[in-house]
């Protein structure tokens, strides 16, 4: 608000009785909607500040209703950092007004324009602080919707510690009903643009009154930019130049306009500021947690508050799966079979599988070879003795023309060395079957492939 503007001659003067006990200091300040008054309460000797509607605002639709309103929100709210409310009333010529607790100091908008930048601690402090206050007014389903350095006020505390006061919720948006009021769908229109277009999200911009706390959260990232480096991340020469600078221009970072800031804040400041409502920060609490490291000594205790009057919801994001550790040694050929695959990586696992399946489908059709053979009439026959004249013969052709099994077969498939007897009986009855012998052959055009002892080989 600026200070000390003309008083509408239809609100109180200096020196005048506001209900007959709040009497008329000075001008404070007014802004686009209201003014506020300095009094005092002749009784209590208490010093209050008094906010009115100007009458340019009474006109505008459902205005007392949206005065009311903010009395309502702000008295819902407890925390130290909202303005308290202390009354309501309405003259005699109908303008409805509230009392609130009158604020030594000034509001972050003077404070930034005095100072240029503030230091990276004292700027996120003074969020934290304004923080706490929207924690507990977006628990009680309240979105404050205009957000801005103007009503942001620093003021300080009885100790003389820095203490930030949120201002001004006639914009507030009540989502659910509460003791503040029902919720505003009847008094929010959607093509009514109200508000301070730079510090408002793209959806706000759309709508006012298609909007959640998230937009609040994007208002606090452009005051935390604001603080930390002189500059607005969004502005225009007109009002369609903001609005289209914010749709759809790259935010600059803060390290590009103040190098000694942290990445890490500066990370933060901008996922506050992301034109996707659901890729951006999406809690208060988030973006408390996010800039606390980087505030004094007070921040951690303003997080801890934060945390308790907004606990973060746990995500619905699945778990990544655990990948058990390294076997020590290699998996064998007996840790590869059936489906053993721990501590191999899943496409190793696919091909153990696959080679596994394999591997038995061989074993079937081997094993189903034997049992046709060894089904064939005269096949447990013993083969007639060659006569003597014809066995060398026998013997060399037989010994020539098959190879041997392999070693690697009689280690890994004695099934099949079991079967080979049986087969060599059957395959050729003219020969004569050494029995015991080493390097026994098969008859030739039968002899089977041998298996490997590891699946894996086959591929």
């Amino acid at each position: 608000m600026s200070d000390a503007p003309p008083n509408p001659s239809s609100l109180p003067q200096k020196g005048d009785l506001i209900a007959g006990k709040y009497k008329v200091e000075s001008v404070l300040g007014a802004g686009g909607m209201g003014v506020v008054l300095a009094a005092s309460h002749v009784t209590l000797r208490q010093r209050v500040a008094v906010k009115f509607l100007l009458p340019a605002a009474m006109e505008l639709p459902s205005a007392r209703e949206r005065f009311l309103r903010e009395a309502r929100a702000a008295a819902a709210i407890q925390s130290e950092h909202v303005a308290r409310v202390l009354d309501v009333g309405t003259l005699d010529n109908g303008a409805p007004y509230m009392v609130m607790e009158y604020l030594s100091g000034t509001d972050l908008g003077r404070v930034q324009k005095d100072s240029g930048t503030l230091p990276v601690a004292e700027a996120v402090d003074h969020v934290l602080q304004a923080c706490e206050a929207i924690a507990e007014a977006h628990a009680l389903g309240i979105v404050h919707r205009d957000l801005k350095p103007a009503n942001i006020f620093l003021t300080k505390r009885a100790d003389g510690s820095p203490a930030i006061k949120v201002l001004d919720f006639g914009l507030s948006k009540i989502a659910k009903p509460t003791d503040a009021g029902p919720t505003d769908a009847s008094l929010t229109e959607t093509e009514l643009v109200i508000g301070s277009p730079q510090y408002m999200s793209p959806e706000q911009l759309r709508s006012l009154k298609h909007v959640d706390a998230r937009t609040d959260i994007w208002s606090l990232g452009v005051i935390l930019y604001l603080l930390i480096t002189g500059k607005r991340p969004f502005e225009g020469e007109s009002l369609p130049a903001i609005c289209a600078s914010i749709a759809a221009d790259e935010v600059p970072k803060v390290r590009s306009l103040r190098a000694e800031v942290p990445a890490e804040l500066d990370t933060v400041v901008l996922r506050c500021l992301e034109k996707d409502v659901n890729a951006r920060t999406q809690t208060v609490t988030e973006l408390a947690r996010g800039i606390a490291p980087f505030g004094s000594a007070s921040a951690a205790r303003s997080l801890e508050r934060i945390a308790k009057i907004l606990p973060e919801q746990p995500t619905s994001v699945k778990p990544a799966p655990q990948t058990a550790p390294p076997s020590p040694e290699p998996p064998t050929a007996r840790a590869l079979t059936w489906g053993q695959t721990k501590g191999l990586t899943q496409p190793r696992r696919t091909a153990t599988l696959a080679a596994g399946a394999l591997g038995l489908v061989v074993v079937l059709a081997v094993g189903g070879s034997i049992l046709r053979i060894r089904a064939q009439p005269g096949a447990s026959e013993p083969a007639p003795k060659p006569a003597l004249s014809e066995a060398p013969s026998a013997l060399v052709s037989a010994s020539a023309s098959a190879p041997s099994v392999a070693p690697s077969a009689q280690a890994s498939a004695p099934a099949l060395l079991a079967a080979a007897p049986s087969a060599s009986a059957s395959a050729g009855r003219g020969s004569s079957p050494q029995r015991g012998a080493p390097g026994r052959a098969s008859p030739a055009g039968s002899a089977k492939p041998a298996l490997s002892a590891d699946p894996l080989d086959i591929f």
